[in-house]
């Protein structure tokens, strides 16, 4: 199959991709130098809470929605065997999501969009940044929209027909983000765009927290599925197995696309607009999203295990030591379920209500965020791109042994930064804060982890450092390669399945009845009321 096309076009949003991750890795270690205070002539409030909203800009939107777009267009052309419905749409997707990167990044590298990479009114960007973001989106609604029609044009042509499980999990994640860009589109559309240009003189900031809720939490989700994906149709593979569950890992899919979109409220568990009762609601939701991912952990783990038994590990532990921990995916694997374990727990802390109300506006929430996202879903991005860059360039990996040492490198610094993070959390240190300095019988006790979190930042800047070389040079190599994805077979091969684990028809039924039950009267509440002063509908 000549797909060419199909990898350039892949190719070219990986660099988007990893060149923000670069960009904003060398803005996280200034920011934990800065916050520490021991380094006068770099304090700056300006340029601090500049530099931590374009951090989080570039990983949190451009390294994440460009990495998936790429990831997305090139699993749909290799499982499907299909060409990429029309390229020039792709490209065009491309070139509006790019310029809206362009014109965000202009007011935020200014000081002008210094709002923490948030839609929180009354923080204020200037009106450039709300449209790059805006644009940014819906070129990847290009990218979803390419997903479904190839998906259905697949079924089409295959009737009856398992969707392939790769093709299957990347077109949940296209309709999971149709859904939630939803919310945080219709705040900017017609809330913050219009404020900002000055068209009305103020907004309900309540309606906008509550638009935002709805986005803020199942985008973690989005940028969670292509990890999971890699999880479970590339790794049982690289590591000499075979898929435990091709129907758990659908099932899983699901639930994810399902249960993560009709929650979000626990970020709101302080702001006084909504009920408790509402949030009790979203507080259920979100212990209900962890049963996919602990689908996902007993599935995962029991394809390593029958790799490694195939490959020769007897005993109740033997088999992991038999796993090829030289395989920079299945490494990955490894060390993210381990920063999974781990963030997770501080995820069912967040999720509680008594216990979110003492750490949520303290470093404890920074610690799990990075842990999670920079953890366990930025490291298996690693890992698909060293496995995917030789096939892309059809150069070798520059440096395999390099690979291996920048993702222990990644684990260890994300582990040594994130722990003091946790616990000055509990210590009560604030997020969202530019000096810890401001009481000395507090910040004495806060200075060893200051200090232990500088030392994180300056492995993980060393460690993104490695990646971006070691894929450069990849490109620029002589030694040719060959070779195409290998996804990998279920032990037991699905020769049939029921339409709800090959259809998401249904499925998006159900989600309208859940995101009506869950946002339905909290939003339309401020149509029926004045809120704080604001007069009715919602500005």
């Amino acid at each position: 199959m000549d797909n060419a096309v199909e990898k350039k076009l892949a190719l070219t949003h990986f660099w988007v991709a990893f060149g923000a991750f670069g960009l904003a890795a060398v803005m996280g270690l200034y920011q934990v130098i800065e916050r520490s205070g021991f380094f006068g002539f770099l304090e700056s409030r300006e340029v601090y809470y500049a530099s931590v909203s374009t951090h989080g800009v570039l990983m949190g939107f451009v390294l994440t929605t460009f990495f998936i777009m790429g990831f997305g267009y090139y699993v749909a052309n290799t499982t499907l065997k299909l060409p990429v419905w029309n390229k020039t749409f792709a490209w065009t997707g491309f070139g509006v999501a790019l310029t809206g990167v362009v014109l965000a990044a202009l007011p935020l590298l200014l000081g002008q969009a210094s709002v923490l990479f948030t839609f929180y009114p009354p923080l204020m960007a200037h009106p450039i940044f709300y449209i790059g973001a805006t644009l940014l989106v819906v070129g990847s609604w290009f990218w979803c929209v390419s997903m479904i029609v190839m998906y259905m044009q697949w079924k089409k042509a295959n009737p009856g027909q398992p969707v392939p499980l790769a093709m299957f999990a990347t077109t949940a994640n296209a309709i999971l983000w149709l859904w939630t860009s939803a919310g945080v589109a219709t705040e900017v559309l017609f809330q913050l765009i219009p404020w900002a240009l000055g068209w009305i003189d103020t907004i309900d900031a309540g309606l906008a927290r509550t638009l935002f809720a709805w986005t803020l939490h199942p985008i973690v989700y989005f940028w969670l599925i292509p990890t999971y994906t890699a999880f479970y149709t590339l790794v049982p593979k690289q590591a000499g197995g075979f898929l435990f569950s091709d129907e758990m890992a659908r099932a899983a899919f699901i639930l994810l696309v399902v249960f993560s979109l009709p929650i979000g409220f626990h970020h709101l568990y302080m702001d006084p607009e909504q009920a408790h009762g509402w949030k009790i609601l979203h507080a259920v939701g979100t212990f209900v999203v962890t049963l996919p991912t602990f689908i996902t952990g007993f599935t995962v783990i029991a394809s390593l295990e029958i790799a490694g038994r195939l490959n020769g590990g007897k005993g109740l532990f033997g088999w992991i030591a038999t796993l090829p921990w030289n395989n920079p995916m299945v490494l990955a694997i490894i060390l993210g379920l381990l920063m999974l374990i781990f963030g997770g727990f501080g995820g069912l802390v967040n999720a509680s209500y008594a216990m979110n109300a003492m750490v949520h506006n303290t470093a404890w929430i920074s610690g799990h965020f990075h842990l999670i996202f920079g953890g366990t879903t930025i490291i298996m991005y690693f890992g698909i791109a060293y496995y995917f860059w030789p096939i892309l360039t059809g150069k070798s990996l520059y440096c395999p042994s390099m690979a291996i040492a920048q993702l222990w490198s990644w684990f260890i610094g994300m582990v040594i930064m994130t722990t003091p993070w946790h616990i000055l959390g509990l210590l009560g240190q604030p997020r969202r804060i530019d000096s810890v300095n401001y009481n000395n019988l507090l910040t004495i006790s806060w200075e060893p982890y200051e200090v232990t979190m500088i030392f994180g930042g300056l492995i993980l800047v060393i460690s993104a450092g490695m990646l971006v070389y070691n894929l450069y040079k990849t490109q620029l190599g002589s030694e040719s390669y060959q070779g195409e994805v290998e996804y990998a077979e279920p032990i037991h091969a699905v020769k049939d399945l029921p339409g709800y684990l090959n259809s998401f028809t249904l499925w998006n039924v159900i989600i309208g009845v859940f995101m009506l039950i869950a946002f339905g009267y909290p939003i339309l509440q401020f149509f029926l009321m004045e809120t704080f002063g604001s007069g009715r509908w919602g500005v």
